[in-house]
C-alpha cells in the first residue's frame, strides 16, 4: 500500500498518477487519508499529554506521601482515575482512526511508474517490440482444442466430470508436454541463479493482504471456508510472503526466487474462442520468479527479468512481443507491468502468456520487508516478479503452430524433456 509520507509530500504525483489508472475519485481519497492522518496525529499528541500530566501527578504523589501529606495525595489520586480514563478512550479513538486510515488506504492501487502510458483499457498499451517470424500454417489449421481432441492429449470433458468446467485432464503425451515445460523452465530458472521454492498452495488471509490479492481480488479467489484459508492465484503469494515481517541485511540483496505451482482462480469468462480450451482456466500450472531488490535497482532487475522471460520465449521458438501495460490495464499493486504476448497462428491472435512487474514499496509496506544498510539505516525493499512462464497458452501456441498435416512438431529445447520430437 501507499506511504501516508508518500501521499503528503508528493500529492500531485500520486494524484496524476492514479488519476492515469481512471481512479476519478482520488483527489477525495486522498483528502480522506490526510484527514485521517491528521486525526491520528491529534490523537496521539493529546494522549501523550495526559500521560505526561499522569507521569507529574504519580510523582508528585510519591513526594506527598514521603512528606506524611495523606490527604492531599488522596486528593490529587482522584485525578488520576479520571486520567486513565481519558488515556482509555484516546487509545481506542487512536486505534480506530489507525485502523480506519489502513482499511483507506488498502482500497488505493499504486502509483504507476512515469513511463506507463495513460489509458482506460487493453486498447491502449505500448507495444514496446515484436520478435520471430509467424509461422504460415497449411490450409486445414485446427485451433489447439480441436487439436487436443484429434491426438487425444488433453481432455475437457473428463475435467468436467471430475471436477467442472476449467479443469482439463492432462493425458499421454499432452501431460509429458506439461512436465517437460516445468522442468525446463525450473531448470533455466536455477541456471539463471534462482533458488527453488516449493511453497504451500493455500495461504492465510495475512498473506493475501501481504501481497495485495486481498482486498482486491477476494472473489476471484477459491476459499477454504473451514480452515479459513485461500488456494493461490500464483506462486507470487507465498512466496513473497516468505519475507513478511523480515528485516534484511543489504548483501543478502537481490533475493532470487522461483517456483512452481497449480493456480486456481475462479475469474469467470465470457464465451467465445478467446476464451475456449487452454486460453482460459480455474486451475493452471506456472512457473513463477519473484525478485526482493534494492530500490536503487529495481527497475535495472525489472528489465533484466523482462530479458529473461524473453529468452525463454525465443528457445520455445514462439513468435512474440512485449507490452508495456497503460495505467487503465495495470495490476492493482503493479507501477510498472510488462506483458508477453506469443501470437496463435490457428487462432489469429496474440495471447498473454506472462506478466513481470515492479511493485516498488507497495507490496513491502504491506508485508513490513526491510532491509538495513551500511549505516544501519532500515527502509523498504522493492519486490518483483514474473510468469516464467504460465503453461496454458504455451501449450497452446506450441500445438498450434507447430502442427503439420502429419503431426506436431516439438520444440528442439523440449527434445530432451520430452522423450520425444513429435505429436
Amino acid at each position: 500500500m501507499l506511504l501516508v509520507n508518500q501521499i503528503r509530500e508528493n500529492y500531485a504525483g500520486v494524484l496524476a498518477g492514479l488519476q492515469k489508472r481512471n481512479v476519478h475519485n482520488a483527489p477525495s481519497i486522498l483528502d480522506q487519508v490526510i484527514a485521517l492522518d491528521d486525526l491520528r496525529k491529534l490523537t496521539q499528541a493529546q494522549r501523550d499529554q495526559i500521560q505526561a500530566e499522569a507521569n507529574t501527578i504519580s510523582k508528585q504523589i510519591g513526594i506527598l506521601m514521603k512528606e506524611g501529606r495523606a490527604e492531599e495525595a488522596v486528593a490529587i489520586r482522584e485525578r488520576t482515575t479520571q486520567i486513565k480514563e481519558q488515556i482509555k478512550d484516546l487509545e481506542e479513538q487512536y486505534s480506530k482512526t489507525e485502523e480506519d486510515l489502513k482499511a483507506l488506504l488498502y482500497t488505493i492501487p499504486n502509483v504507476p511508474h512515469s513511463s506507463v502510458p495513460a489509458g482506460k483499457s487493453a486498447e491502449d498499451n505500448e507495444v514496446v517490440l515484436e520478435y520471430g517470424t509467424i509461422p504460415a500454417l497449411f490450409d486445414g489449421k485446427l485451433p489447439h482444442w480441436e487439436l487436443i481432441k484429434k491426438y487425444d492429449i488433453i481432455d475437457f470433458d473428463l475435467g468436467v466430470k471430475i471436477t467442472g468446467a476449467g479443469f482439463p485432464v492432462y493425458k499421454g503425451k499432452g501431460a509429458r508436454l506439461q512436465r517437460a515445460l516445468i522442468n525446463f523452465f525450473l531448470d533455466e530458472a536455477l541456471a539463471a541463479g534462482y533458488m527453488e521454492i516449493q511453497p504451500p498452495i493455500l495461504v492465510n488471509e495475512d498473506s493475501g493482504y501481504g501481497t495485495g490479492q486481498l482486498p482486491d481480488k477476494e472473489g476471484q479467489m477459491y476459499f477454504a471456508t473451514a480452515d479459513q484459508l485461500y488456494l493461490i492465484p500464483t506462486a507470487e503469494v507465498p512466496i513473497t510472503n516468505l519475507y513478511r515481517d523480515v528485516i534484511l541485511s543489504e548483501e543478502d540483496l537481490p533475493i532470487k526466487n522461483v517456483g512452481y505451482t497449480p493456480c486456481f482462480r475462479r475469474e469467470a469468462g465470457s464465451w467465445g474462442a478467446h476464451v475456449r480450451g487452454l486460453n482460459r482456466l480455474h486451475q493452471f500450472d506456472k512457473v513463477e520468479v519473484v525478485q526482493i531488490t534494492h530500490p536503487d535497482k529495481s527497475y535495472e532487475t525489472l528489465e533484466s527479468m523482462s530479458s529473461y522471460v524473453q529468452g525463454l520465449l525465443q528457445k520455445l521458438e514462439l513468435p512474440y512481443r512485449v507490452l508495456r501495460l497503460c495505467g487503465g490495464d495495470m495490476g492493482f499493486t503493479s507501477a510498472l507491468t510488462y506483458d508477453m504476448e506469443v501470437y496463435s497462428a490457428a487462432q489469429e491472435r496474440w495471447l498473454e502468456v506472462s506478466s513481470v512487474s515492479n511493485f516498488e514499496t507497495y507490496q513491502a509496506n504491506r508485508l513490513k520487508l526491510r532491509f538495513k544498510e551500511e549505516d544501519k539505516k532500515t527502509q523498504l525493499a522493492h519486490s518483483l516478479n514474473g510468469s516464467a512462464l504460465a503453461l496454458p497458452r504455451i501449450v497452446a501456441a506450441i500445438l498450434e503452430n507447430n502442427q503439420t498435416p502429419e503431426g506436431i512438431k516439438m520444440p528442439k529445447v523440449l527434445h530432451a524433456y520430452l522423450g520425444f520430437e513429435s505429436i
